[in-house]
């Protein structure tokens, strides 16, 4: 009997420890998904300058060809305004919850 009552305060214990990782896991997303409201004009930033980065990189890897380079990235340039409203909603709807199990990962110490 005095095993059972042991065993039985071990996992309401263990069980007491995850409801609190999960509550802390749920204040972080909170929190996330705050910046990432608060923070708008920063993401759009963010955003603009791995647009500029990446459409650059990657016109110069796929056309060599000077003319048809120039025309691409003024193409690219007249997209921008479509991709930004684009990737801001993408990042504001997915953002907070793949940096929270982004972090979870790196905090849970688990050899997976």
């Amino acid at each position: 009997m005095l095993t059972y009552s042991k065993e039985s305060a071990q996992l309401e214990k263990a069980a007491q420890e995850e409801r609190k990782k999960q509550e802390r896991l749920r204040d972080v997303l909170l929190l996330l998904q705050q910046l990432v409201e608060r923070e708008e004009i920063t993401l759009k930033l963010i955003i603009d300058c791995l647009y500029d980065v990446g459409t650059i990189n990657i016109i110069n890897k796929k056309y060599q060809n000077r003319p048809t380079n120039r025309f691409l990235k003024a193409i690219a340039r007249l997209s921008k305004p479509v991709l930004r409203a684009v990737a801001l909603r993408w990042v504001k709807k997915n953002l907070p919850t793949l940096l929270t199990d982004w972090l979870e990962g790196k905090v849970s110490f688990n050899d997976e």
